[in-house]
């Protein structure tokens, strides 16, 4: 039997809904590109609820109207400036704090361009120049010499080879010496190979760009030269705005995460209302009746709150009983809390004695329940 894959690319997720779009809209394309910029931003950002009808002389085989979800939950003027970024001669650079769905935007522009999200570099302490310029078959190279056929290409020059969106993960990471080998080819959109004699040039293929990505956490780590930063356009990814959308955001790939084992998610919205709302007072050091609290170390990312809740959809289908799902929401929040810095348990624990003890002394239920639940997050 073959197994599942686990993590599908965007673009194999939601095929049918890039080649809907494609058909939807034959306006003009940047050189290169699968679909129209509209098209683009209409697949991250969605169609806003609007139901999209193909044109008569379209060709589709399926539905011909729908409405397309949005994916990247976020300002969707942000998506418009990525999408015009992508378009021009500048690389796009998107920065925040983790957990805000860098990547995902990311691995979705990819997808929606080029059709690709697979060219990607994670950036390490151990990235290497090789694996953003190009390496070696070793065997080959001692057998014939420098030759194309020895020649392994980089994720990026195999992007810059097809015309596509190249991708680099956590660029703050990489050593500046190991960044800087994308200053001459963000600028002059080639990369010379001199093993190969002193003329051979692989330019890019109109539709070329590259996405990278950076942790303000990281800020410091490996600082980016000036020279390479006036090669991208930046954009801030913040963190979602709005309790109701991120609490949408939340249930619903918590619901992918167990679809995917078949198993139905069974947490009320009221677990996940506060659940949400505990990661976004941390988060901001401030609730949303307005009281101050100690913001923990640790990073209290929709992602990670996402992870909480799927964790507990799990438990409740794994390990049936008669416990309370909001029962276990203290033992998973002090995990993701003390990922950093031990401390992190006191100001917990002094965010239970406010803000929880607060909400339960106004009489809601559900937070007098978790207030009667501290015990399970002190030492």
């Amino acid at each position: 039997m073959s197994a599942a894959i686990q993590a599908p690319p965007a673009e194999a997720r939601h095929a049918d809904e890039l080649a809907f779009l494609a058909a939807w809209d034959d306006g003009p394309r940047p050189p290169g590109w699968r679909l129209t910029p509209r098209a683009v931003v209409t697949f991250v950002a969605g169609s806003g609820g609007e139901k999209l009808t193909l044109p008569k002389t379209a060709e589709f085989e399926g539905d011909r109207s729908r409405v397309i979800p949005e994916k990247f939950v976020g300002d969707r003027a942000l998506v418009e400036r990525c999408v015009v970024t992508l378009g021009g001669p500048r690389g796009l650079m998107l920065v925040g704090e983790p957990g805000t769905a860098k990547s995902m935007l990311s691995e979705l522009l990819s997808a929606a361009v080029s059709g690709t999200s697979a060219l990607t570099v994670q950036g390490t302490a151990g990235t290497t120049e090789d694996q953003l310029r190009y390496g070696w078959n070793y065997a080959l190279l001692i057998d014939r010499g420098p030759c194309e056929e020895a020649l392994v290409p980089s994720p990026v020059l195999q992007a810059m080879r097809r015309g596509a969106m190249a991708r680099l993960e956590e660029i703050t990471r990489c050593l500046p010496e190991v960044q800087d080998a994308l200053v001459s080819i963000l600028s002059e959109r080639a990369l010379a190979v001199p093993e190969l004699g002193g003329a051979h040039v692989e330019p890019a293929r109109a539709g070329f760009n590259l996405i990278a990505t950076a942790n303000l956490r990281d800020r410091g780590v490996s600082e980016m030269s000036a020279a390479l930063k006036r090669r991208f356009n930046f954009e801030t990814v913040p963190p979602i705005a709005d309790l109701e959308r991120e609490k949408a955001l939340v249930k619903a790939q918590a619901e992918a995460s167990l679809a995917s084992v078949g198993v139905p998610l069974a947490v009320d919205d009221a677990v996940l209302e506060a659940l949400v709302t505990v990661f976004r007072d941390l988060r901001s050091g401030r609730t949303v009746e307005g009281w101050a609290v100690e913001k923990p170390q640790a990073v209290m990312s929709t992602a990670e709150a996402v992870a909480v809740a799927g964790a507990l959809g799990f438990q409740a289908a794994w390990f049936r009983s008669d416990r309370d799902v909001l029962s276990l929401l203290p033992g998973y929040l002090l995990g993701v809390v003390l990922k950093d810095d031990p401390k992190d348990r006191g100001r917990l624990l002094a965010y239970w004695d406010a803000a929880v003890k607060r909400r339960a002394e106004g009489r809601a239920r559900l937070w007098k329940q978790l207030h009667e639940l501290r015990a399970v997050i002190e030492e």
